[in-house]
């Protein structure tokens, strides 16, 4: 049989999607709109406190495009933090304007496809920090859900164990060009959600996602055993920023 690959598992994922009502906001009183900015800013706050104490993490972003208006990405422990986070968002006064447009689950994921000397390596300081990080604040962001393809000759899960770790230390490798440029990470979503992986990806300017994932299109693992779902792009949106986001 072919020889499944381990996983070292982190913090848990959530992308959380929402539209912006826009009527309703404009037809709300000035007194509900700075009480509903207030409400976000202060989970926003609350939110803040929880990754200096390295405990979770979270970013907040502008998408571009009509797919959505907001993207909250989430960083926790545990799913029930996750369900809790979600839960206080909608129960709050911005709550009452956003409108869910989509949502992706998923597991900080990393895979041990090489050896290691140490018995747990996921306890390496290095790795641990991969598996549990604080999401960077850049100013920019690309989020995308992908498969391995299973048709015909053309499946990933068919090939063996060292043939798979070589094609993916092959597109790894395409990867380290983008060093400081784009910083990725990779989170497991098999029996979780729709598809097996979600990518999110962080850049100082936005045209680095066209061209990391464009000469990435290339390599074997992606040309031959890829299959890629939406892509959704954003701007980062500050606490500091959203009176004046909001504004009317």
């Amino acid at each position: 049989m072919v020889e499944a690959v381990e996983t070292m598992d982190g913090w848990y994922s959530l992308h959380d999607f929402r539209t912006i009502d826009w009527t309703s906001w404009k037809l709300a009183s000035e007194e509900d709109r700075q009480e509903a900015i207030h409400s976000l800013q202060q989970m926003l706050t609350k939110w803040e406190e929880v990754e200096a104490a390295k405990n979770g993490s979270h970013a907040l972003y502008n998408i571009v495009g009509q797919k959505a208006d907001l993207m909250f990405m989430f960083l926790r422990p545990t799913t029930n933090e996750l369900a809790a986070i979600e839960n206080e968002l909608n129960k709050s006064k911005m709550g009452e304007f956003l409108i869910p447009a989509h949502s992706y689950f998923s597991i900080v994921e990393l895979s041990k496809y090489r050896p290691y000397k140490e018995e747990h390596p996921e306890l390496i300081p290095e790795i641990a920090q991969r598996l549990k990080p604080i999401l960077p604040k850049w100013e920019h962001v690309c989020f995308y859900p992908m498969d391995r393809r299973r048709h015909g000759d053309e499946n990933w899960y068919t090939l063996e164990k060292d043939v798979r770790g070589k094609l993916l230390y092959e597109h790894s490798m395409t990867g380290r060009k983008y060093a400081g440029k784009v910083s990725q990470i990779i989170t497991g979503s098999i029996g979780l959600d729709d598809w097996e992986w979600g990518v999110t990806l962080f850049a100082h300017d936005p045209l680095q996602f066209k061209k990391i994932v464009y000469e990435m299109r290339f390599d074997e693992v992606s040309s031959r055993y890829g299959e890629f779902g939406e892509f959704f792009v954003g701007n980062y949106l500050a606490k500091e920023q959203l009176s004046a986001f909001f504004k009317i």
